[in-house]
């Protein structure tokens, strides 16, 4: 089907766009309405769902893990639509972290976030889930490359797990760097921006330093996901090296993957 020509604002989903457009580095381009990425789809409105289904997805990613499950609530159900729900993290990694980030007084966030810390822990993440989710985003590609499009990929805010996952199905098409940076940095702009929450009871709630503090976690930055193209240089050698031996990409899936995204 063709994609809407106007981005929508949706009111209970944030960070949703249509990532189809991107230059490939042989001229060619993604194909519109095939691939989106968004934050959940817990919260979304009726509004927001009939709009969804009319997109004509086939598969919806969850790249969330039990514990963002129970925080945020499951998907709401689209007709006809398949959620597989491929967890980027484990349920019990940082749980007591993101609690003191939603609850912390003063003293705990300058101490486990200062001087760097926290945009340290966010390159850390991305280089882990670079190195150890290779079972996950090689079957990301296979059930694309075998037809679950239309599809949408998201995590919580639908910036960094179903970030880099977009990030790296379109390293397997051939696009450019600078256009998978730009998209991805676009969760940084204000329609797209994860909107932060604190407990009510938090001391400092989400004053100047607070915000400082925390930004890092809620933000993507170009060194996050220069971390994670990092990894796959320093591990594999390459690109093409990872998708092959890293995700168990065939060249014959690769192919099939590119004539199925990109515009001839």
């Amino acid at each position: 089907m063709t994609s809407e020509t106007v981005e929508p604002v949706l009111t209970g989903v944030r960070n949703f766009r249509d990532v189809g457009g991107a230059p490939t580095v042989d001229g060619r381009r993604v194909r519109r309405g095939l691939l989106y990425r968004s934050g959940h789809l817990a919260h979304a409105t009726e509004e927001d769902a009939a709009f969804l289904s009319r997109l004509g997805l086939h598969t919806v990613f969850d790249f969330r893990n039990s514990a963002d499950q129970a925080l945020e609530g499951p998907d709401v159900e689209l007709p006809g639509v398949r959620n597989l729900n491929i967890p980027l993290s484990d349920p019990a990694e940082g749980a007591e972290f993101w609690t003191m980030v939603r609850e912390g007084d003063l003293a705990q966030l300058r101490a486990a976030l200062g001087d760097g810390q926290a945009a340290g822990r966010m390159v850390a993440t991305y280089r882990l889930m670079v190195a150890e989710r290779t079972a996950e985003h090689g079957r990301v590609l296979r059930e694309l490359a075998l037809g679950s499009v239309p599809a949408l990929m998201h995590c919580a805010a639908g910036k960094d797990r179903a970030g880099l996952s977009v990030a790296v199905t379109l390293l397997a098409l051939g696009v450019e760097r600078d256009a998978i940076e730009a998209d991805y940095l676009e969760s940084n702009s204000p329609q797209h921006r994860y909107r932060i929450h604190r407990s009510p009871d938090a001391a400092e709630g989400l004053s100047p330093e607070v915000m400082e503090l925390i930004g890092p976690l809620f933000e993507v930055r170009p060194a996050y996901l220069h971390a994670a193209f990092d990894t796959i240089e320093r591990t594999w050698g390459g690109t093409d090296a990872y998708l092959a031996e890293g995700l168990g990409l065939t060249p014959e899936l690769r192919e099939r993957l590119r004539d199925r995204f990109l515009e001839s």
